[in-house]
């Protein structure tokens, strides 16, 4: 598995990805490159984002993305994480998870929120296991994402 911050060229790939848990290609590949491109602005989100992919034999298995933000008093947002099914519980996300942690100890931010349907039992223990806690109902908080770095 290859690891490395994504490019536009990605975009495709981590779209099919996304829409593999809901919404269309098409709605993704729009609203990814946006973003990577600073013209989707999450609220109180700052300029500086980064997404990183896992390839596995050119196929994007998986992609996590995040930016700074002044959202709720945190440093930083994760944005999205999405990975294939078949790649799921082999340590992607999580590795993915350290690598954006990398970025936003670079950054110098340290307290990253991420936005999460309560309802959404997988997703919640993921971010419970990798020390992030309740902040709001559909939000959860690392007070430090950098002791993941």
């Amino acid at each position: 598995m290859l690891y490395r911050e994504a490019t536009l060229a990605d975009v495709p790939g981590m779209a099919q990805v996304r829409a593999g848990d809901w919404e269309s290609e098409e709605y993704w590949r729009e609203r990814i490159a946006l973003y990577l491109t600073g013209q989707l602005h999450p609220q109180k989100a700052l300029a500086p984002r980064v997404a990183f992919v896992s390839i596995d034999d050119n196929l994007v298995a998986g992609f996590i993305a995040g930016h700074l933000t002044q959202r709720f008093g945190c440093d930083g947002e994760l944005e999205w994480i999405s990975i294939r099914p078949q790649y799921r519980r082999r340590g992607v996300a999580s590795s993915l998870l350290r690598r954006l942690a990398g970025w936003f100890r670079d950054q110098g931010a340290g307290r990253i929120c991420v936005d999460v349907e309560p309802s959404n039992a997988d997703a919640r223990a993921f971010y419970s296991a990798h020390g992030a806690v309740d902040l709001k109902p559909h939000w959860m908080v690392w007070e430090d994402i950098r002791k993941l770095a």
